[in-house]
């Protein structure tokens, strides 16, 4: 069993139920249509994106956490789509969503970098992509995310792994994060809200 599978298999939502506040605050910006949810977990991000008319992907390696998100989708009334794959082995479909979400999606940098330069392709004409993650002074807060700054990002290495797409909001900042158990206290945390341009990309 995966640490995520074991930290999953908690009865209660370890990262809670309610949206992340940065998703929330930029999600009028999303365009409708297909959204892809990475590392979506439990599935608080997701079940909130249906709710708002989107057609949800929702990606994990974690089998126990997407079982947890459909549960939670089913509550609430709505349908998200589930996929079990780690991210080294999922293909984001090129031009096919309207928005992709990442949200405290922390992998080693060479991975990173790869989805990343998926997720520019990924986008159609239009589409945003929304991330909010640790940076690496988190180290220093001791709140949640995970223990080494190789797995954390910065806006400058952001801004290299996402060339093609047009930044409408790049931040690094500090804000309290209540997120279940895991994410709860100050945190240190980059933001970005980027969108693909309607015309080629090189």
């Amino acid at each position: 069993m995966s640490m995520w599978d074991e930290r999953y298999a908690a009865a209660d939502f370890v990262y809670g139920t309610e949206p992340n506040d940065f998703l929330v605050r930029v999600s009028g910006l999303i365009p409708p249509g297909k959204v892809l949810c990475l590392a979506e977990g439990e599935g608080r991000n997701a079940v909130f994106l249906a709710k708002r008319g989107h057609r949800v992907v929702a990606v994990d390696s974690s089998a126990v956490g997407l079982a947890k998100a459909e549960r939670l989708a089913a509550e609430n009334g709505v349908r998200i789509e589930t996929v079990t794959a780690d991210l080294a082995n999922f293909v984001i479909e090129p031009g096919g969503w309207d928005a992709i979400v990442s949200i405290f999606c922390h992998l080693p940098p060479t991975l990173r970098r790869a989805v990343h330069r998926q997720v520019v392709q990924g986008l159609r004409p239009g589409g945003l992509f929304v991330l909010e993650a640790y940076t690496p002074a988190q180290l220093k807060m001791g709140t949640g995310g995970p223990p080494s700054a190789e797995l954390m990002m910065t806006l400058a290495e952001l801004r290299e792994e996402l060339a093609g797409l047009e930044f409408l909001e790049a931040r690094e900042t500090e804000r309290n994060v209540v997120e279940g158990r895991f994410h709860t206290g100050r945190g240190a945390v980059v933001q970005i809200v980027a969108r693909r341009p309607n015309v080629p990309i090189g």
